[in-house]
Protein backbone atom coordinates (compact mmCIF):
# COMPACT_ATOMS: atom_id res chain seq x y z
CA UNK A 1 0.00 0.00 0.00
CA UNK A 2 1.39 3.61 -0.81
CA UNK A 3 -0.32 6.56 0.96
CA UNK A 4 -1.17 9.34 -0.90
CA UNK A 5 -0.06 12.81 0.46
CA UNK A 6 -2.79 14.81 1.60
CA UNK A 7 -5.15 12.08 1.64
CA UNK A 8 -6.95 9.79 3.67
CA UNK A 9 -6.65 6.89 0.78
CA UNK A 10 -4.30 4.69 0.33
CA UNK A 11 -2.77 3.45 -3.12
CA UNK A 12 -2.57 -0.41 -3.53
CA UNK A 13 0.66 -1.94 -4.80
CA UNK A 14 0.39 -3.53 -7.97
CA UNK A 15 1.62 -7.27 -7.91
CA UNK A 16 1.82 -9.04 -11.52
CA UNK A 17 1.04 -12.79 -12.07
CA UNK A 18 2.93 -14.83 -13.83
CA UNK A 19 2.01 -18.06 -14.30
CA UNK A 20 4.58 -20.76 -15.46
CA UNK A 21 2.30 -23.34 -16.32
CA UNK A 22 0.50 -24.51 -19.63
CA UNK A 23 -3.18 -24.93 -17.42
CA UNK A 24 -4.09 -22.11 -15.30
CA UNK A 25 -7.80 -20.56 -15.83
CA UNK A 26 -6.95 -17.35 -17.99
CA UNK A 27 -5.98 -18.65 -21.21
CA UNK A 28 -3.51 -15.45 -21.82
CA UNK A 29 -1.95 -15.87 -18.91
CA UNK A 30 -0.74 -19.49 -19.51
CA UNK A 31 3.19 -19.67 -19.96
CA UNK A 32 4.77 -17.04 -18.50
CA UNK A 33 8.08 -16.12 -18.45
CA UNK A 34 11.07 -13.58 -18.08
CA UNK A 35 9.99 -11.20 -21.02
CA UNK A 36 6.41 -11.05 -19.81
CA UNK A 37 7.47 -9.79 -16.57
CA UNK A 38 9.96 -7.14 -17.60
CA UNK A 39 6.96 -5.96 -19.59
CA UNK A 40 5.17 -5.93 -16.18
CA UNK A 41 7.51 -4.51 -14.61
CA UNK A 42 8.01 -1.34 -17.26
CA UNK A 43 4.20 -1.45 -16.42
CA UNK A 44 4.74 0.01 -12.98
CA UNK A 45 4.46 -3.65 -10.98
CA UNK A 46 5.91 -3.39 -7.70
CA UNK A 47 5.81 -7.36 -7.26
CA UNK A 48 6.00 -10.09 -9.80
CA UNK A 49 4.03 -13.40 -8.59
CA UNK A 50 5.57 -16.31 -9.76
CA UNK A 51 3.59 -19.80 -9.75
CA UNK A 52 4.35 -23.22 -11.54
CA UNK A 53 1.51 -25.31 -10.29
CA UNK A 54 -2.52 -23.81 -11.47
CA UNK A 55 -4.45 -24.20 -8.05
CA UNK A 56 -7.48 -23.12 -10.62
CA UNK A 57 -10.78 -25.14 -9.58
CA UNK A 58 -10.36 -28.59 -10.41
CA UNK A 59 -6.83 -28.81 -11.25
CA UNK A 60 -4.46 -31.72 -10.67
CA UNK A 61 -1.26 -31.00 -8.33
CA UNK A 62 2.32 -31.43 -9.96
CA UNK A 63 5.39 -32.54 -8.72
CA UNK A 64 7.71 -31.33 -6.85
CA UNK A 65 10.19 -31.09 -9.50
CA UNK A 66 8.37 -29.89 -12.18
CA UNK A 67 7.13 -27.27 -9.93
CA UNK A 68 10.98 -26.42 -9.49
CA UNK A 69 11.94 -26.76 -12.85
CA UNK A 70 9.40 -23.92 -14.04
CA UNK A 71 9.51 -21.46 -10.88
CA UNK A 72 13.27 -21.59 -9.74
CA UNK A 73 14.92 -19.71 -12.88
CA UNK A 74 12.33 -16.92 -13.01
CA UNK A 75 12.47 -16.22 -9.79
CA UNK A 76 16.36 -16.03 -9.49
CA UNK A 77 16.22 -13.73 -13.25
CA UNK A 78 13.02 -11.79 -12.12
CA UNK A 79 14.06 -11.17 -8.84
CA UNK A 80 17.19 -8.80 -10.17
CA UNK A 81 14.77 -6.03 -11.33
CA UNK A 82 11.47 -6.61 -8.77
CA UNK A 83 10.34 -7.88 -5.60
CA UNK A 84 8.93 -11.50 -5.98
CA UNK A 85 6.54 -13.40 -4.61
CA UNK A 86 6.55 -17.20 -5.22
CA UNK A 87 2.89 -18.90 -5.33
CA UNK A 88 3.22 -22.43 -4.05
CA UNK A 89 2.20 -24.64 -0.97
CA UNK A 90 5.11 -26.49 -1.30
CA UNK A 91 7.97 -25.82 1.68
CA UNK A 92 10.90 -27.04 -0.47
CA UNK A 93 9.55 -25.00 -3.73
CA UNK A 94 8.94 -22.09 -1.43
CA UNK A 95 12.51 -22.57 0.56
CA UNK A 96 14.64 -22.73 -3.20
CA UNK A 97 12.50 -20.04 -4.35
CA UNK A 98 13.85 -17.87 -1.64
CA UNK A 99 17.17 -18.79 -2.15
CA UNK A 100 16.78 -17.72 -5.49
CA UNK A 101 15.98 -14.32 -4.53
CA UNK A 102 12.21 -14.34 -4.04
CA UNK A 103 11.22 -12.50 -0.43
CA UNK A 104 7.83 -13.79 0.14
CA UNK A 105 5.76 -17.07 0.08
CA UNK A 106 2.40 -16.83 -1.18
CA UNK A 107 0.83 -20.15 0.30
CA UNK A 108 -2.54 -20.77 -1.01
CA UNK A 109 -3.25 -23.63 1.03
CA UNK A 110 -2.82 -20.86 4.11
CA UNK A 111 0.09 -22.32 6.07
CA UNK A 112 -1.92 -25.68 6.82
CA UNK A 113 2.05 -27.32 6.72
CA UNK A 114 3.71 -26.74 9.52
CA UNK A 115 7.05 -26.91 7.94
CA UNK A 116 6.16 -23.97 5.84
CA UNK A 117 5.37 -22.11 9.19
CA UNK A 118 9.27 -23.49 10.23
CA UNK A 119 9.80 -21.94 6.53
CA UNK A 120 8.47 -18.49 6.61
CA UNK A 121 9.70 -18.05 10.61
CA UNK A 122 13.47 -19.14 10.04
CA UNK A 123 13.74 -17.27 6.78
CA UNK A 124 11.77 -14.07 8.41
CA UNK A 125 10.29 -13.56 4.91
CA UNK A 126 7.02 -11.54 4.09
CA UNK A 127 4.37 -14.12 3.90
CA UNK A 128 0.95 -14.18 2.11
CA UNK A 129 -1.41 -16.42 3.88
CA UNK A 130 -5.16 -17.24 1.73
CA UNK A 131 -7.86 -18.88 2.78
CA UNK A 132 -8.85 -22.11 1.10
CA UNK A 133 -11.82 -24.51 1.46
CA UNK A 134 -10.71 -27.99 0.13
CA UNK A 135 -7.93 -28.45 -2.46
CA UNK A 136 -8.15 -27.37 -5.91
CA UNK A 137 -9.40 -30.32 -7.16
CA UNK A 138 -12.55 -30.30 -5.07
CA UNK A 139 -12.72 -27.08 -3.52
CA UNK A 140 -15.89 -25.69 -5.51
CA UNK A 141 -17.50 -29.09 -5.18
CA UNK A 142 -20.81 -27.05 -3.57
CA UNK A 143 -19.19 -24.85 -0.85
CA UNK A 144 -20.90 -24.46 1.88
CA UNK A 145 -20.50 -21.99 5.31
CA UNK A 146 -22.34 -20.73 8.20
CA UNK A 147 -21.17 -17.60 9.06
CA UNK A 148 -18.08 -17.20 5.71
CA UNK A 149 -16.82 -13.57 7.39
CA UNK A 150 -16.70 -15.12 10.39
CA UNK A 151 -14.79 -18.37 9.19
CA UNK A 152 -12.74 -17.23 6.72
CA UNK A 153 -11.60 -14.20 8.97
CA UNK A 154 -11.04 -16.33 11.99
CA UNK A 155 -9.24 -18.42 10.08
CA UNK A 156 -6.99 -16.50 8.68
CA UNK A 157 -6.16 -14.17 11.66
CA UNK A 158 -5.66 -17.55 13.69
CA UNK A 159 -2.43 -18.33 11.77
CA UNK A 160 -1.22 -14.50 11.41
CA UNK A 161 -1.31 -14.60 15.16
CA UNK A 162 0.72 -18.27 15.16
CA UNK A 163 3.48 -16.43 13.11
CA UNK A 164 3.74 -13.39 15.67
CA UNK A 165 3.37 -15.79 18.74
CA UNK A 166 6.64 -16.75 17.10
CA UNK A 167 8.53 -13.76 16.53
CA UNK A 168 7.48 -13.50 13.50
CA UNK A 169 6.94 -9.46 12.35
CA UNK A 170 3.42 -8.18 11.42
CA UNK A 171 4.33 -6.40 8.91
CA UNK A 172 5.62 -8.68 6.82
CA UNK A 173 2.33 -11.27 6.97
CA UNK A 174 -0.46 -9.96 4.53
CA UNK A 175 -3.36 -11.94 4.83
CA UNK A 176 -5.79 -13.04 1.35
CA UNK A 177 -9.64 -13.74 1.54
CA UNK A 178 -9.02 -16.43 -1.20
CA UNK A 179 -11.66 -15.20 -3.59
CA UNK A 180 -12.86 -18.26 -5.90
CA UNK A 181 -11.21 -20.99 -3.59
CA UNK A 182 -14.06 -22.67 -2.29
CA UNK A 183 -16.35 -19.98 -2.42
CA UNK A 184 -19.81 -19.36 -4.00
CA UNK A 185 -20.42 -16.24 -5.74
CA UNK A 186 -22.37 -14.68 -2.66
CA UNK A 187 -19.41 -15.61 -0.34
CA UNK A 188 -16.51 -13.94 -2.82
CA UNK A 189 -18.53 -10.84 -2.75
CA UNK A 190 -19.30 -10.81 0.99
CA UNK A 191 -15.38 -11.19 1.97
CA UNK A 192 -15.04 -8.23 -0.47
CA UNK A 193 -17.26 -6.28 2.14
CA UNK A 194 -15.34 -7.50 5.15
CA UNK A 195 -11.69 -6.74 4.83
CA UNK A 196 -11.84 -3.93 7.36
CA UNK A 197 -12.13 -7.43 9.78
CA UNK A 198 -8.80 -8.14 8.89
CA UNK A 199 -6.92 -5.43 10.01
CA UNK A 200 -4.70 -5.24 11.08
CA UNK A 201 -2.77 -7.14 9.25
CA UNK A 202 -2.34 -5.75 5.69
CA UNK A 203 -4.78 -7.73 3.46
CA UNK A 204 -4.04 -8.93 -0.80
CA UNK A 205 -6.97 -9.39 -3.17
CA UNK A 206 -6.53 -11.94 -5.78
CA UNK A 207 -9.37 -11.12 -7.70
CA UNK A 208 -8.04 -10.59 -11.20
CA UNK A 209 -10.18 -11.89 -14.32
CA UNK A 210 -12.11 -14.98 -11.98
CA UNK A 211 -15.08 -16.58 -11.75
CA UNK A 212 -17.18 -14.12 -9.74
CA UNK A 213 -16.55 -11.27 -12.54
CA UNK A 214 -17.99 -13.30 -14.90
CA UNK A 215 -21.05 -14.07 -12.97
CA UNK A 216 -21.90 -10.81 -12.31
CA UNK A 217 -20.84 -9.51 -15.68
CA UNK A 218 -21.84 -12.56 -17.68
CA UNK A 219 -18.87 -12.81 -19.03
CA UNK A 220 -18.04 -16.61 -19.35
CA UNK A 221 -14.79 -16.14 -21.62
CA UNK A 222 -11.86 -14.76 -19.09
CA UNK A 223 -10.79 -13.05 -22.00
CA UNK A 224 -13.47 -10.55 -21.67
CA UNK A 225 -13.40 -9.91 -17.86
CA UNK A 226 -10.81 -7.18 -17.12
CA UNK A 227 -13.34 -4.24 -16.73
CA UNK A 228 -15.36 -6.09 -13.80
CA UNK A 229 -11.80 -7.00 -12.29
CA UNK A 230 -11.16 -2.89 -12.40
CA UNK A 231 -14.05 -2.27 -10.79
CA UNK A 232 -13.44 -4.23 -8.21
CA UNK A 233 -9.68 -2.99 -8.13
CA UNK A 234 -11.09 0.18 -7.85
CA UNK A 235 -13.16 -0.60 -4.65
CA UNK A 236 -9.77 -1.81 -3.33
CA UNK A 237 -8.30 1.49 -4.15
CA UNK A 238 -11.01 3.11 -1.83
CA UNK A 239 -11.03 0.13 1.39
CA UNK A 240 -7.56 0.59 1.30
CA UNK A 241 -6.05 -2.86 0.62
CA UNK A 242 -2.57 -3.29 0.30
CA UNK A 243 -1.90 -5.24 -3.07
CA UNK A 244 -3.65 -6.40 -6.01
CA UNK A 245 -2.72 -9.29 -7.36
CA UNK A 246 -3.27 -8.74 -11.41
CA UNK A 247 -3.25 -10.22 -14.63
CA UNK A 248 -2.88 -6.55 -16.72
CA UNK A 249 -0.37 -4.52 -14.71
CA UNK A 250 -0.71 -1.19 -16.87
CA UNK A 251 -4.25 -1.13 -16.86
CA UNK A 252 -4.42 -1.09 -13.11
CA UNK A 253 -1.14 1.25 -12.44
CA UNK A 254 -3.66 3.25 -14.75
CA UNK A 255 -6.48 3.13 -12.63
CA UNK A 256 -4.96 3.64 -9.55
CA UNK A 257 -2.96 6.54 -10.92
CA UNK A 258 -6.51 8.36 -11.98
CA UNK A 259 -8.15 7.75 -8.81
CA UNK A 260 -4.68 8.67 -7.58
CA UNK A 261 -4.78 12.02 -8.63
CA UNK A 262 -8.65 12.57 -8.23
CA UNK A 263 -7.60 12.53 -4.52
CA UNK A 264 -5.29 15.07 -4.58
Amino acid sequence: MVVLEGSGKSRPLVMGIINATPDSFHESSREGDVDRAMKMISEGADWIDIGGESTRPGADPVSIEEELSRVIPLAREISKHCKVSIDTRNHEVARQALEAGATMINDVSGLRDPAMVELVVDSGCEVCIMHMLGEPGNMQNNPEYDDVNSEVNQYLISKARELVELEHPMDKIYLDPGIGFGKKLEHNIQLLKSSESLRPYSVLWGVSRKSMVGQICNQPDTENRLAGSLAIAAKGFYEGIDIIRVHDVREHVDLFSVLERLEE
